[in-house]
């Protein structure tokens, strides 16, 4: 049995191989958050696809915290009965689904929401402040949003909640010293700047128990001068692993990295190419023991297979290969392990901030017989 398709565990949860739809914004949520039959029906695919675990696209905790249109939400109880048909339809279909719930800090959408961003500390734009700077109390409720969520998850069926603390959102803002400059509790060394996310786990797993599967997504640096690096995340990991998290995802970057956004654009033509946070990876194994779920750049089943049997990751997240192809790791299992079709041109998400959902251009062409693109 290759060890990419062994059974394996994580808290409660049995998952019968080593592949993870890593959180993809999907753009196919209505304008209030919910579900949609679209969403469904994506989430179905990637589960007949062969998918071990899927991870939802980021569900925002509360309404200040959405970041984009058509975002999924788990913010009120009016959303179960949705997240709960759609969770109902992936186990049908044989899979297992975890619910990414997040906050989008100054990264909120004023113009979705109303309401003013805000964040660890003051972020300027060029025509004036995006964010305003949070105040203790408003910390704790954040706090307090996550865990309400990650109790809406539960109700709904999920297998488990990730949360997220990725690619700049509001947890990345205050692990982040690029961000933030706040001279309180919350602020300065990374122990302080660690301190809502671990106030955010400590109270989802008070609210879910020790049996539900609590992950996180974090950087594995932020490829800003200033920003979170690599020695933080191992600081943060540790810390991470001792107040009881169950799985942490690495990936990097953000909106504001110059180049290494956290869905790097450009064709990845060799296996040398693949993998961009493999040095950050090598280094979490020799310090943390929690499952390492890694994503970002892999493209090929001998890479993801040696990253397995060297101890690198315990688990290969993907997001843009399963955009272009959702059955991908049937197609693995089945003896083809050609690389994966993904160009990494991040034309998917041009359909998706139109309002039409997440989709492969280039498959999309290819079908009605246009140019590849």
């Amino acid at each position: 049995m290759p060890k990419l398709f062994e059974t394996t565990n994580i808290n409660a949860v049995t998952l019968e191989n080593r592949f993870v739809r890593s959180a993809t914004w999907e753009g196919l949520a209505t304008n209030d958050g919910s579900v949609t039959d679209r969403l469904i029906d994506l989430s179905v695919q990637l589960a007949k696809g062969g998918v071990g675990l899927i991870i939802t696209g980021h569900a925002y905790v509360s309404k200040e915290g959405q970041a984009s249109p058509w975002q999924l939400g788990v913010h009120s109880d009016t959303a179960i009965g949705g997240l709960a048909a759609m969770v109902d339809a992936v186990h049908g279909a044989g899979g297992k689904v975890v619910l990414q719930i997040a906050h989008a800090g100054c990264r909120a959408g004023f113009r979705l929401t109303g309401l003013e961003p805000f964040g660890p500390s003051v972020m300027e734009g060029e025509t004036g402040p995006l964010c305003r700077a949070m105040t203790e109390d408003e910390i704790l409720k954040v706090g307090e949003a996550f865990a309400r969520a990650a109790v809406r998850a539960a109700k709904a069926g999920f297998d488990g909640i990730q949360i997220h603390a990725a690619h700049g959102f509001l947890l990345s803002q205050f692990l982040s010293p690029f961000h933030n400059k706040r001279k309180d509790a919350y602020g300065g060394g990374v122990e302080n700047r660690a301190r809502i996310v671990l106030d955010v786990l400590r109270r989802v797993r008070d609210a879910v128990g020790p049996d539900y599967a609590v992950l996180i997504k974090m950087n594995s640096e932020d490829f800003i001068d200033g920003g979170f690096s690599v020695d933080d995340m191992l600081a943060a990991a540790v810390m991470l692993e001792k107040a009881g998290i169950d799985a942490i995802e690495l990936s990097g970057g953000s909106a504001l990295s110059s180049r290494y956004i956290s869905s790097r654009p450009g064709r990845i033509e060799s296996e040398e190419d693949e993998v961009y946070y493999r040095e950050a990876a090598r280094r979490y194994k020799e310090k943390v023991h929690v499952p390492l779920m890694l994503v970002g750049g892999i493209r090929s089943y001998g890479v993801a297979e040696k990253l397995v049997k060297d101890g690198i990751a315990d688990y290969i997240a993907l997001s843009r290969p399963l955009i272009r192809e959702p059955g991908l790791i049937n197609r693995w299992r089945s003896g083809d392990t050609g690389k994966a079709t993904c160009v990494s041109d991040n034309g998917c998400f041009t359909p998706a901030r139109a309002g039409r959902g997440l989709s492969c251009v280039v498959e999309q062409r290819a079908i009605s017989g246009g140019p590849p693109g």
